[in-house]
Protein backbone atom coordinates (compact mmCIF):
# COMPACT_ATOMS: atom_id res chain seq x y z
CA UNK A 1 0.00 0.00 0.00
CA UNK A 2 1.26 3.41 -0.72
CA UNK A 3 2.19 6.29 2.08
CA UNK A 4 4.05 8.82 3.01
CA UNK A 5 5.79 10.44 6.02
CA UNK A 6 5.38 14.02 7.84
CA UNK A 7 7.05 14.52 10.77
CA UNK A 8 8.36 11.19 11.81
CA UNK A 9 4.35 9.65 11.03
CA UNK A 10 3.62 7.34 7.78
CA UNK A 11 0.52 7.82 6.35
CA UNK A 12 -1.04 5.33 4.15
CA UNK A 13 -3.36 5.62 0.86
CA UNK A 14 -5.02 3.87 -1.14
CA UNK A 15 -3.94 3.61 -4.92
CA UNK A 16 -5.85 7.12 -5.35
CA UNK A 17 -4.27 8.73 -2.91
CA UNK A 18 -6.83 8.70 -0.55
CA UNK A 19 -5.95 8.70 3.23
CA UNK A 20 -6.65 5.32 4.49
CA UNK A 21 -7.15 6.84 8.37
CA UNK A 22 -8.99 9.60 7.91
CA UNK A 23 -9.10 10.28 12.14
CA UNK A 24 -5.15 10.78 11.16
CA UNK A 25 -5.67 14.01 9.04
CA UNK A 26 -4.38 17.28 9.92
CA UNK A 27 -3.40 20.43 8.14
CA UNK A 28 0.02 19.43 7.33
CA UNK A 29 -1.62 15.82 5.70
CA UNK A 30 -3.89 18.27 4.11
CA UNK A 31 -0.95 20.29 2.74
CA UNK A 32 1.07 17.28 1.25
CA UNK A 33 -2.21 15.94 -0.21
CA UNK A 34 -2.94 19.13 -1.90
CA UNK A 35 0.43 19.19 -3.83
CA UNK A 36 -0.34 15.34 -5.13
CA UNK A 37 -3.21 17.56 -6.48
CA UNK A 38 -1.45 20.35 -8.42
CA UNK A 39 -2.38 22.78 -4.95
CA UNK A 40 0.86 23.77 -4.34
CA UNK A 41 -0.48 26.66 -1.82
CA UNK A 42 -3.10 26.38 0.36
CA UNK A 43 -5.37 29.62 0.18
CA UNK A 44 -7.52 31.12 2.97
CA UNK A 45 -10.21 29.84 -0.16
CA UNK A 46 -8.78 26.39 -0.17
CA UNK A 47 -9.07 25.76 3.68
CA UNK A 48 -12.59 27.13 3.97
CA UNK A 49 -13.38 24.34 1.16
CA UNK A 50 -11.43 22.12 2.94
CA UNK A 51 -13.02 22.54 5.94
CA UNK A 52 -16.54 22.41 5.17
CA UNK A 53 -16.19 19.02 2.85
CA UNK A 54 -14.22 17.67 6.37
CA UNK A 55 -16.34 19.01 8.77
CA UNK A 56 -19.43 17.88 6.93
CA UNK A 57 -18.24 14.37 6.67
CA UNK A 58 -17.37 14.33 10.01
CA UNK A 59 -20.95 14.76 10.68
CA UNK A 60 -22.77 12.92 8.16
CA UNK A 61 -20.40 10.48 6.61
CA UNK A 62 -20.48 11.57 3.35
CA UNK A 63 -19.13 14.38 1.29
CA UNK A 64 -21.62 16.86 0.58
CA UNK A 65 -22.96 16.96 -3.20
CA UNK A 66 -21.67 19.95 -5.28
CA UNK A 67 -24.46 21.98 -5.36
CA UNK A 68 -24.90 22.17 -1.49
CA UNK A 69 -21.05 22.85 -0.93
CA UNK A 70 -21.68 25.98 -3.74
CA UNK A 71 -24.63 27.16 -1.77
CA UNK A 72 -23.14 26.52 1.79
CA UNK A 73 -19.56 28.30 0.55
CA UNK A 74 -20.69 30.20 -1.31
CA UNK A 75 -18.04 29.25 -4.72
CA UNK A 76 -19.47 28.88 -7.91
CA UNK A 77 -19.13 25.00 -9.70
CA UNK A 78 -16.09 26.97 -11.57
CA UNK A 79 -14.81 28.19 -8.27
CA UNK A 80 -14.28 24.92 -7.24
CA UNK A 81 -12.68 23.81 -9.88
CA UNK A 82 -10.41 26.99 -10.01
CA UNK A 83 -9.43 25.89 -6.42
CA UNK A 84 -8.90 22.26 -7.21
CA UNK A 85 -8.12 21.44 -10.66
CA UNK A 86 -7.45 18.10 -10.38
CA UNK A 87 -11.12 17.99 -8.51
CA UNK A 88 -8.75 16.42 -5.33
CA UNK A 89 -11.00 18.33 -2.20
CA UNK A 90 -12.28 15.35 -0.95
CA UNK A 91 -8.78 13.97 -0.97
CA UNK A 92 -7.39 17.04 0.68
CA UNK A 93 -10.15 17.07 3.55
CA UNK A 94 -8.68 13.24 4.21
CA UNK A 95 -12.20 11.10 3.38
CA UNK A 96 -11.42 8.33 2.23
CA UNK A 97 -11.79 6.67 -1.11
CA UNK A 98 -15.51 5.60 -0.45
CA UNK A 99 -16.71 9.28 0.48
CA UNK A 100 -19.07 9.20 -2.30
CA UNK A 101 -22.82 10.62 -1.64
CA UNK A 102 -23.62 9.34 -4.93
CA UNK A 103 -21.96 6.32 -5.39
CA UNK A 104 -21.46 5.22 -1.47
CA UNK A 105 -22.17 1.85 -3.15
CA UNK A 106 -19.26 1.99 -5.88
CA UNK A 107 -16.29 2.43 -3.52
CA UNK A 108 -13.27 3.23 -5.68
CA UNK A 109 -14.55 2.67 -8.63
CA UNK A 110 -13.91 6.25 -9.82
CA UNK A 111 -17.84 8.12 -9.62
CA UNK A 112 -16.66 11.03 -11.18
CA UNK A 113 -20.04 12.67 -10.16
CA UNK A 114 -18.78 15.89 -9.44
CA UNK A 115 -15.99 18.73 -8.87
CA UNK A 116 -14.90 17.26 -5.81
CA UNK A 117 -14.64 13.55 -6.03
CA UNK A 118 -11.40 13.31 -8.12
CA UNK A 119 -12.51 9.16 -8.63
Amino acid sequence: MPEFHIDGKTYEVDDGGFLQAPELWNEEVAKHLARTEHVNEMTEEHWTLVRYIRNYYERYGIAPMERKLSRETGFSPEKLYQLFPARGACKVAGLPSSHCAVHADAAGTGCGCCLICAR
